[in-house]
């Protein structure tokens, strides 16, 4: 079994990655690095390098002689985060459509049934983790380095997104039917229909939350 050693940098990536998802820290939230480094126990240099990856990925912005904060995201950039993350996956998809083996594809729809349930059981972090792995898998073939970076940069940022929302646009049969819509367009082998069934899954997640986003009103 491969020892994944996880430097501070990325164990602070993580830190506030589940702040995030926890909500402890929300949009507008300052992210103060003396803060964190005391509550990790830990000097303030990898907490900095930390922040450049954390504002890299979109997690966090900057403001010049003001400091670090959780972004308040517009509608157009959730849709456009959420567009572009379908344009990337599908395209990967499509390129490798004849490299996943049976068992690959009997593993992405066993994730499908796993995610489906734990919706059911309002297991919210579950289903955001499997549905990790599952479009992990996905992209796991394509060997173009820009395309994989950037989808990577969205990936923690959408997978918050999704965790605090998805219970409020889909219902746990929408879940799987969603990822099966997936899993039987790959299968298909047919370049079109499985770049649109992609799109089509990111960009109707992104107008959803985009909707939610113009409802509610704004912190300052």
């Amino acid at each position: 079994m491969a020892i994944v050693k996880k430097t501070y940098r990325d164990q602070i990536v993580d830190y506030v990655y589940q702040l995030l998802l926890s909500g402890e820290l929300g949009p507008g939230d300052q992210l103060k690095e003396n803060l964190l480094a005391e509550q990790m126990g830990i000097s303030r240099a990898p907490i900095r390098e930390a922040m450049q990856e954390l504002i890299l990925n979109g997690l966090v912005d900057y403001r010049p002689q003001v400091g670090n904060f959780i972004p308040i995201l517009t509608a157009k950039q959730i849709v456009d985060g959420y567009t572009t993350r379908g344009v990337l996956e599908g395209y990967a998809i499509m390129e490798t459509r004849y490299q996943f083996s049976r068992e690959e594809v009997e593993k992405l729809e066993t994730l499908t049934l796993q995610m489906e349930k734990n919706a059911a059981n309002r297991e919210h972090k579950m289903v955001v983790d499997l549905g990790g792995e599952f479009h992990d898998l996905l992209i796991s073939k394509s060997d173009n380095l820009q395309l994989l970076e950037y989808t990577n940069r969205l990936s923690l940022k959408l997978h918050i997104l999704f965790y605090k929302h998805w219970s409020r646009l889909y219902s746990s049969g929408e879940i799987g039917q969603r990822h099966r819509d997936i899993v039987e367009g790959l299968k298909s082998g047919v370049p079109d229909r499985i770049e649109t069934v992609v799109r089509r899954h990111y960009a109707e997640t992104g107008s959803k939350i985009a909707e939610l986003q113009r409802q509610k009103p704004v912190r300052s």
